[in-house]
């Protein structure tokens, strides 16, 4: 969990200046991060030569550890994007776990920087 929450935190960094907000949700079977930034981009893989590189990377990393990912731009008028994924929630055995869309808001916690 906390590799990817590095993951999508770091990207955020490098590629947009920075998170704007940090939410953890959580509903019965998972939990959901969100990082939001002010790029309007959508992530996307780059294409590495070289596999030994740093760099490049963190879309694979979310697309074989995280249950689910994904994109959204941001509501409202503000400009950006909000990264997400889920895992499955502290406790749940990830071969029993429901699998579970953006779906309904389940539940917020308090942002952070």
């Amino acid at each position: 969990m906390l590799l990817l929450v590095s993951e999508v935190v770091t990207n955020a960094c490098l590629h947009a200046g920075g998170p704007r907000e940090l939410v953890l949700r959580h509903a019965p079977g998972r939990l959901r991060v969100e990082v939001s930034d002010d790029n309007p981009e959508p992530p996307r893989r780059r294409v590495s030569g070289d596999r030994g590189r740093p760099g490049g990377h963190g879309l694979v990393v979310l697309e074989r550890l995280a249950r689910s990912w994904g994109a959204q731009p941001s509501g409202g008028a503000g400009v950006g994007k909000t990264v997400w994924l889920e895992v499955p929630g502290p406790g749940t055995d990830s071969a029993q776990a429901p699998e579970q869309g953006p779906g309904p808001d389940p539940g917020r916690s308090t942002p952070r920087p």
